[in-house]
């Protein structure tokens, strides 16, 4: 069979559910299985997951859409991984068995043991080598919790016994029966372990985390052929040979392959990545610096700005409160009201991210009146996603000394008109829709197919993005002042809340 006849199968495990799409050769999606896991939230503050599920739902997607699409092994080229990042699981390496729950990338309960590493100094020194600012949103905190709390796991891994990876490295570690321990550079580089400048585990890093060097995966590109699977869902080896974090595999399938181009991903948070080029740019302002993604010996960089809670604003609305059905009746219940009715909803349910990192922030609703509806609430909590991107974005500016002509955008909530015509408002800057709204798994697909040829190069990828729609400002510049000046002071409101 001519390869390009072929599909490649993105593998997508994201923070709430696991998904499978084929992608044929012109980036058309051929079939898609999506499967949510279960949430676990043992303390306030601590977000866990099953590991064993996130494999067991993955598994089953991967088979779903092959069935779906009534295809066997022999039509698939390839496989690429994209998956939610900094989430943190330990294993046995002879069993396979996970020694404790993964820990969410959500999840605070490191969140005082990031502030002594400030108090004694370390903020600037860990930025210097890996990009990243302190904070419990990483891997490397999450790793020490494990090895300190779970009875006889430190000395384990001083053993030799155990293994660390993010899940990208679990879901290859599973795919291969444990023949390949892998991770890649853009997953490396979130764990506050590795220098983003020799793109390697640093030792000092090590030694100040106590995590032994042997728990660590071999770190890859991102473009490469790794491993064939051995898993019982193939009857054949198939080439595991794209792999990126989540985020770098969006700005990937945006085709952000050029200095200043950026796009904002709307899921359970928001992630804006502005690609930087050659060279890495420490923020002055709070962002993170990160590898974008590494093609052969060149490697990409980026900042980041990370907003911890955004689409979960909404899941929280329906199953925390109660108060929607479901998420797609928002953009309704929003236009439902001309504006927020002076409300304003600043969702720091897990602290608030960049550019504050406010590990002590919490959610906040101000200005509730007798008059406020569930339909201001709703707009409020969909105008707060919008605010904290402006701020991210602003943070940004003030780093590159640029403003980006155009915000490509991407993720679930990217349907909801609303919010992007209120992001355009905001930004006071178009905002661009593209065709293909799953772009995190093409990015992981396009990754995968450039290693083996299935694409010829990043050219002919520019040739198949294409536009849904543009939406461009329409609101009066002075009432967009009005409304981020009140933002400010809601977000005021709810810093250094917790305890």
């Amino acid at each position: 069979m001519n390869i390009r006849n072929q599909y490649v199968l993105a593998i997508d495990q994201g923070t709430t559910s696991s998904r499978a799409i084929l992608f044929n050769h012109q980036g058309t999606i051929i079939t898609l299985a999506q499967k949510p896991f279960q949430q676990y939230f043992p303390k306030p503050g601590w977000v866990e997951h099953d590991p064993n599920e996130i494999w067991y739902t993955q598994s089953s997607v991967i088979k779903e859409a092959m069935a779906k699409a009534d295809v066997t092994d022999s039509h698939i080229a390839c496989i690429g991984i994209a998956n939610q990042r900094e989430t943190t699981i330990i294993w046995d390496r002879e069993t396979g068995f996970p020694v404790y729950n993964a820990i969410v990338w959500q999840d605070r309960r490191t969140a005082d043991y990031c502030e002594e590493l400030k108090s004694q100094g370390w903020a600037e020194r860990i930025q210097q080598k890996t990009g990243l600012v302190i904070d419990a949103y990483f891997s490397a905190t999450k790793i020490k919790w494990i090895l300190d709390n779970v009875k006889g796991i430190r000395e384990r891994a001083e053993r030799g016994e155990l293994c660390f990876g993010t899940v990208d490295t679990w879901l290859v570690w599973k795919l291969t029966r444990g023949a390949q321990f892998i991770t890649d550079v853009t997953n490396a580089s979130r764990t506050m372990l590795f220098n983003i400048h020799t793109l390697r585990w640093d030792q000092e890093l090590l030694d100040l985390f106590t995590i032994p060097a042997s728990m660590l995966p071999r770190v890859k590109g991102c473009s490469e052929v790794y491993c064939e699977t051995s898993s019982p869902i193939f009857k054949k080896g198939i080439p595991v040979s794209g792999m990126a974090g989540d985020q770098q595999a969006a700005l990937f399938g945006q085709l952000c392959v050029e200095d200043g181009m950026l796009k904002t991903t709307y899921g359970t948070g928001c992630f804006m990545i502005l690609n930087t080029g050659k060279e890495p740019v420490l923020s002055q302002n709070n962002l993170l610096t990160t590898i974008a993604w590494k093609l052969g010996d060149q490697t990409t960089y980026a900042l980041e700005g990370s907003v911890f809670v955004g689409g979960a604003v909404v899941q929280w609305l329906r199953d925390g409160i109660g108060l929607i059905p479901n998420a797609s009746i928002t953009e309704q219940m929003a236009k439902s009201v001309s504006d927020n009715g002076g409300v304003y909803f600043v969702p720091a349910l897990t602290g608030l991210g960049a550019p504050y990192w406010d590990q002590y922030a919490r959610g906040a609703i101000i200005g509730i009146t007798r008059g406020t509806t569930a339909a201001h609430l709703t707009r409020a909590a969909l105008e707060g996603i919008c605010y904290q991107v402006y701020d991210v974005l602003m943070a940004m500016e003030n780093d590159i000394h640029a403003k980006p002509k155009e915000i490509r955008v991407d993720g679930g909530a990217i349907a909801n008109n609303f919010l992007m015509q209120f992001q355009s408002d905001i930004c006071r800057c178009p905002v661009v829709r593209p065709n293909v709204l799953e772009t995190t798994a093409l990015g992981a697909a396009y990754l995968a197919g450039l290693a083996i040829g299935y694409w010829k190069d990043i050219d002919e990828l520019k040739e198949q993005w294409s536009m849904d729609k543009v939406f461009t400002p329409c609101m009066q510049e002075a009432e967009s002042i009005r409304l981020l000046t009140d933002w400010h002071k809601a977000v005021g409101r709810s810093r250094d809340w917790a305890e």
